[in-house]
C-alpha cells in the first residue's frame, strides 16, 4: 500500500514456532540484555530464561501437561512474564484473568476453562479463595510482588514511617491463616530443573484463552495459538521498521492480562529482545518516573493514558523525548492529544484496531506523515479487509459505503471455547465479523462510525451491559434495568443504569452503587444511576438503548455539561 511507512512490507513471512521460541532466540542473542525491569530491579534474558525454565519445571512436577490450562491473575509483575513464557513451554494453555475481579466473576473463568493450577497475586488470594468451590483448580501458587524489588527497596518498606507502610500495604497483601496456597519464591526454589519445550503445532495448538465479553451472555475464551500470537508480534514488529532488535526499551503500563498489553508490552517487546518496564497499574508519577530512569521507547496505550499524562502539573519537568512510537488503541484518539502528546515527546502517537478475537491488531495508521487521525489506519500486513452490508453480510459494499468491517489474517483466532454457535456467528469462512460499522476511503483507511454492539468502553476497557443488567436485577428492588455508554471526555464512556423499581419498593443510588461493587469488578460499576417508571421497549419487548442515549443526550445539552469525571482511572484502583 502506497500510505505505509516506508519499509514496511504488505507480507511478512511467520515462522511455524511456538511462543516461548521467541525467549529462547532473545536469549541466546542478547542474554545481557536486561529484559525486565520492576521498580529499578533489572532480570537479564538470561536470567529470565532461568527463572522460566525453573517455573516450568516446577509446574510440570505438579502434573501440568500439554493443554491444561493454567489460570494468572496477576498485575505486571515479573511473575506475570515469567509464568506466561513458562505455561507455554510445557505446552499448556495460559487463561488470563483480571486481578480485580469479583469472585463470581473469576469463578466463571475458572470453571469454563477448567483450570488446574492458579498463580494468583497475593491481593486477589481471598478472591480467588471464595470463587474456588466447584472449579477444577488442584493447586495455587501465591506471588508477592515485594519480592520483586531490589534489596534495598524491600527494606525500606520495614521502615515506621507513613510512606513506607503506605508502599508496604500496596504491594503486601499477607496470606490469610491456612491458606492453601504455595508461595511463588518457595516454588522455584524447590524445582527439579529446567524443561525442553514440549511438541506443539502452532496452527492449532492454544496458547491464551482470553476472556472477552458480548452483549448477549457472560464473557466467552477467546482460543489464540501460538501462530495467532507469532503472527501480530511479527505484524506489530514490521509496522515499525525503525525497531532496532537489543535496543528498544518498552513501557508496560497496559495490563497485561489483556491481550492487548500481552501482544505489544511482551510478545512483541521479547521478539525485539527489548527492556519491559513493567509498572502494576497506571499512575501518572511512577510513569513520568519511569521515563526518566529507563527512558523508554515504546509506549503503547489508550487515550486517557496520554491525555492524563499531559495533564499531570510536573510534565514539564521530565525529559520524554526517549519515546519514539505510541500505538494508542481501544477508544477513539483525540486530535488535541495526539498533537500535545508528540509535542512533547517528539516521537508518533497513532490510532490502531484490534479485538480480543484477533490477537488483536488488524489495522493502524502509519507511523509517519501518512497518519490521519479520526481513521483507525490501514490493514496490517497479511490482513485484507472488507465492508460489508450490516444485513446482507455476503454483500460487500463499495468504497464510502457504510457497513459492518470484517476482516481476514493469520492473526485471526480460532473461535470461542464451548462455544461452537457464537463461533459460526463471529468466523465466517475464515473471516471475523467485528460487529463494528466503519467507511473505508478510496487509499484504503478505514473510519469507525459506530459499534453494532452496545459495549460501552471505559478508559480503554470493555464494559459488557448485560453484564452489569443481570447484577441488578438480582437486586430485590430492581424490576429491570437498561446498563448504556455515556460520552465522556477522560474515560470515553461512563456507564450509566436505567432503573425500573419493583412495584411497592424503594432503593437509591447509593445502596445499588454498594451493592454493585459487591458483584461487579470497580470499572464496571455506573457512575451514574437513574429511576423511570418503565424502560422503552420495541414491539416485540426489547429495551430501546439507543431511545435511552439520545435522552441522556437531550438532558445534558438542556443542562450544559457531561458530567465528566475528572479521574479516568478512579474505578481501576482499590
Amino acid at each position: 500500500m502506497k500510505f505505509y511507512a516506508a519499509g514496511v512490507p504488505t507480507d511478512v513471512t511467520i515462522p511455524s514456532v511456538p511462543v516461548s521460541s521467541l525467549l529462547d532466540d532473545a536469549a541466546e542473542n542478547f542474554g545481557g540484555r536486561t529484559a525486565l525491569v520492576f521498580f529499578g530491579r533489572k532480570t537479564t534474558y538470561r536470567e529470565l530464561l532461568h527463572d522460566v525454565d525453573r517455573l516450568a519445571g516446577a509446574l510440570r512436577a505438579m502434573g501440568v501437561a500439554r493443554g491444561d490450562r493454567v489460570a494468572l491473575v496477576l498485575p505486571n509483575c515479573p511473575a506475570a512474564v515469567t509464568a506466561f513464557f513458562a505455561i507455554l513451554r510445557l505446552g499448556a494453555i495460559v487463561v488470563a484473568c483480571n486481578p480485580l475481579y469479583t469472585d463470581s466473576e473469576l469463578r466463571h473463568q475458572l470453571t469454563d476453562s477448567g483450570a488446574k493450577v492458579a498463580i494468583v497475586f497475593d491481593g486477589a488470594y481471598a478472591t480467588l479463595d471464595a470463587a474456588r468451590p466447584g472449579t477444577a483448580l488442584e493447586h495455587v501458587v501465591s506471588v508477592c510482588l515485594a519480592d520483586f524489588l531490589p534489596a534495598l527497596k524491600r527494606k525500606l518498606l520495614d521502615l515506621p514511617v507513613g510512606a513506607a507502610r503506605e508502599k508496604r500495604e500496596r504491594l503486601i497483601t499477607p496470606l490469610p491463616p491456612g491458606a492453601r496456597a504455595i508461595p511463588y519464591t518457595e516454588l522455584l526454589a524447590t524445582s527439579p530443573g529446567p524443561v525442553e519445550q514440549v511438541p506443539v503445532d502452532p496452527a492449532r495448538d492454544l496458547a491464551v484463552l482470553q476472556y472477552t465479553g458480548g452483549t448477549t451472555g457472560r464473557p466467552k475464551g477467546a482460543m489464540l495459538t501460538h501462530r495467532n500470537l507469532v503472527a501480530n508480534a511479527h505484524q506489530v514488529r514490521a509496522w515499525d521498521p525503525n525497531a532496532r532488535p537489543g535496543k528498544e526499551s518498552v513501557l508496560c503500563v497496559l495490563p497485561l492480562f489483556h491481550v492487548y498489553g500481552l501482544m505489544l508490552c511482551v510478545v512483541t517487546g521479547v521478539l525485539l529482545a527489548g527492556t519491559l518496564v513493567l509498572l502494576p497499574t497506571f499512575d501518572p508519577e511512577l510513569v513520568l518516573d519511569a521515563v526518566k530512569h529507563e527512558r523508554p521507547t515504546v509506549f503503547p496505550g489508550v487515550p486517557p493514558i496520554y491525555s492524563k499524562l499531559l495533564e499531570h502539573p510536573k510534565i514539564g519537568k521530565y525529559d520524554l523525548r526517549s519515546i519514539r512510537t505510541c500505538i494508542s488503541g481501544a477508544m477513539r484518539l483525540p486530535m488535541d492529544t495526539i498533537d500535545a502528546f508528540q509535542a512533547a515527546t517528539g516521537g508518533r502517537l497513532v490510532e490502531g484496531y484490534g479485538m480480543t478475537e484477533s490477537s488483536p491488531v488488524t489495522l493502524a495508521n502509519p507511523l509517519n506523515a501518512n497518519s490521519r487521525p479520526g481513521t483507525i489506519g490501514l490493514p496490517f500486513p497479511n490482513t485484507h479487509v472488507k465492508i460489508v452490508d450490516e444485513f446482507r453480510q455476503d454483500r460487500v459494499l463499495p468504497i464510502g459505503a457504510a457497513g459492518e468491517v470484517v476482516v481476514f489474517g493469520p492473526q485471526l483466532f480460532q473461535g470461542y471455547w464451548n462455544q461452537e454457535e457464537e463461533t459460526r456467528q463471529t468466523l465466517r469462512n475464515g473471516w471475523l465479523y467485528t460487529g463494528d460499522i466503519g467507511v473505508m476511503s478510496p487509499d484504503g483507511f478505514v473510519t469507525l462510525i459506530d459499534r453494532k454492539r452496545d459495549v460501552v468502553i471505559a478508559s480503554g476497557f470493555s464494559i459488557y451491559p448485560s453484564e452489569v443488567e443481570d447484577v441488578l436485577r438480582e437486586h430485590p428492588a430492581v424490576y429491570d434495568a437498561a446498563v448504556i455508554g455515556v460520552p465522556d471526555p477522560y474515560r470515553g464512556e461512563n456507564v450509566k443504569a436505567v432503573i425500573q423499581v419493583a412495584e411497592g419498593m424503594q432503593v437509591s443510588a447509593d445502596e445499588l452503587d454498594v451493592f454493585c461493587h459487591q458483584h461487579l469488578a470497580p470499572y464496571k460499576v455506573p457512575k451514574i444511576f437513574a429511576f423511570r417508571d418503565g424502560l422503552p421497549r420495541n414491539m416485540i419487548g426489547k429495551v430501546l438503548r439507543r431511545v435511552l442515549r439520545e435522552e441522556h443526550a437531550a438532558e445534558q445539552a438542556e443542562q450544559g455539561g457531561s458530567g465528566a469525571d475528572q479521574d479516568p482511572f478512579a474505578d481501576f484502583r482499590r
